[in-house]
């Protein structure tokens, strides 16, 4: 047109995708080399301040392959895992049944709200001299205080979550006719899933934090009490710090193993990026 000429631009070439290869190493490489400073930080420290009680990253590691060899390493692992499945467990079969249905009907929500929110800003180290009153010195103590302490974030998420459903969903089943019980059950449950994964990873943060202070104060089994004997008996300061980065990568697994639930095809579709 008017005697100029366009030259046709050729497309670019499609990008390839992202290797699922490269891109596993780019969520593990950067933390690693964080940690990996934060250890040669530590040692470096450690070996200029020359000091007689706190332990090298190398005594730590000693420290827990000691305790490792034995067994009794293990034996306070599993009390301490076994305390927050109970107590945790426990609270998945209150928690969600009742935020569901709070979040559901409208007159329980407005009764028994005021109350758990009144109990829930209680710490649950607070609750520890009642629960040795009520269940004494064992396991029952520390599984009540779990259940204290991970049972209202997943409530009050499963609550908040029945609130948040998009009100298309629920107006597109009336239009069809379903029934209150069939809503409830293909709508209202698949769409607030994500909140109680949610509320799960929250749940299980602060019962793994709780149950190492309750065993520090009330139990001679457990993580927390491995921590306060190795303090007493000796000032073994390289077991204290051993149990510490355990009790931090037992609480990073088990958020991970948590997350895994996301994967589920029936909330899936929350997550997708």
């Amino acid at each position: 047109m008017n005697g100029v000429q366009t030259e046709a631009v050729p497309a670019p070439p499609p990008s390839r995708p992202a290797r699922r290869g490269g891109r596993g190493l780019g969520r593990i490489v950067p933390p690693a080399l964080v940690i990996a400073l934060l250890i040669a930080v530590w040692w470096i420290v450690v070996a200029r301040t020359e000091s007689p009680i706190f332990p090298t990253p190398w005594q730590v590691l000693t420290g827990a392959w000691e305790l490792a060899q034995d067994g009794t390493l293990f034996e306070h692992i599993g009390a301490s895992l076994f305390r927050v499945g109970s107590g945790f467990g426990l609270a998945l079969l209150v928690a969600i049944p009742l935020g569901l249905w709070m979040g559901w009907v409208g007159g329980a929500y407005r009764t028994l709200n005021p109350v758990f929110q009144m109990l829930r800003p209680i710490s649950p180290i607070a609750w520890i001299p009642l629960a040795i009153l009520w269940f004494g010195v064992g396991d029952v103590s520390p599984i009540f205080l779990i259940f204290i302490s991970s049972v209202f974030p997943m409530m009050v998420q499963t609550t908040s979550g029945v609130h948040t459903i998009e009100r298309r969903y629920l107006r597109a089943a009336a239009n069809f006719g379903v029934s209150r019980g069939v809503l409830f059950r293909q709508v209202v449950i698949p769409a607030v899933l994500p909140e109680i994964i949610v509320g799960m990873r929250i749940g299980i943060g602060v019962a793994w934090l709780v149950v190492v202070a309750a065993e520090m104060i009330a139990l001679r089994s457990g993580l927390g009490y491995l921590i306060m004997d190795s303090r007493n008996a000796g000032n073994r300061y390289d077991l204290v710090i051993a149990s510490m980065i355990i009790i931090g990568v037992i609480g990073l697994l088990l958020d991970g193993i948590t997350r895994l639930l996301e994967r589920l095809k029936a909330v899936r579709w929350r997550y997708v990026r």
